[in-house]
């Protein structure tokens, strides 16, 4: 995947026998404040063991990918389901080892959202929050990025970008 253009990122759960690799740049680094996303992330914090994804202003940054552009390898066999409804499509992806989430699977998308905090090292910027309508009352958020109630049209902007070039590419 190194030959990817913007070289690659790896995440990697708690204990390391888990390693995720991204290639390419993100589709986009967001954060999001949307009731599921702090419903999961509270849940999965509560985990024996487990690590943190949500900041302590109860965003969850993360990166976004195409599909085509992440891989597991042999370590997908330690990842379980998790989904906070059990009709959802979305599920979360939780290492079996250490109760790590690593991401988020949304099984109608041509994306895979992973969790900035499996990240080590430099990633791109943050480049917006979204679902801010639901962050916590008390949070006040910082004005270094875009901060959009919804999902915005520039983020749905990149993913359809992202899925035609996916489309493309075949």
């Amino acid at each position: 995947m190194s030959d990817m253009p913007g070289g690659h990122l790896t995440a990697t759960c708690s204990c390391g026998k888990v390693k995720i690799e991204a290639a390419g740049p993100p589709i986009v680094h967001a954060a999001c404040y949307c009731r599921d996303c702090q419903t999961a992330g509270r849940q999965l914090e509560a985990l024996p063991g487990a690590a943190a994804i949500m900041d302590p202003d109860g965003g969850t940054p993360a990166l976004l990918y195409r599909r085509d552009r992440v891989s597991h390898g042999d370590s997908g066999q330690l990842l379980r389901p998790y989904r906070i409804e059990p009709n959802s499509p979305t599920r979360r992806l939780v290492t079996t080892c250490c109760n790590c989430a690593m991401y988020l699977d949304f099984e109608k998308g041509h994306w895979l959202t992973l969790y900035r905090k499996r990240f080590a090292g430099d990633v791109p910027p943050l480049e917006m929050r979204i679902c801010t309508r639901s962050k916590q009352d008390d949070v006040e958020l910082p004005g270094d990025v875009p901060n959009y109630p919804g999902r915005s049209f520039r983020f749905f902007a990149k993913l359809a970008g992202a899925g035609i070039a996916m489309l493309l590419r075949r």
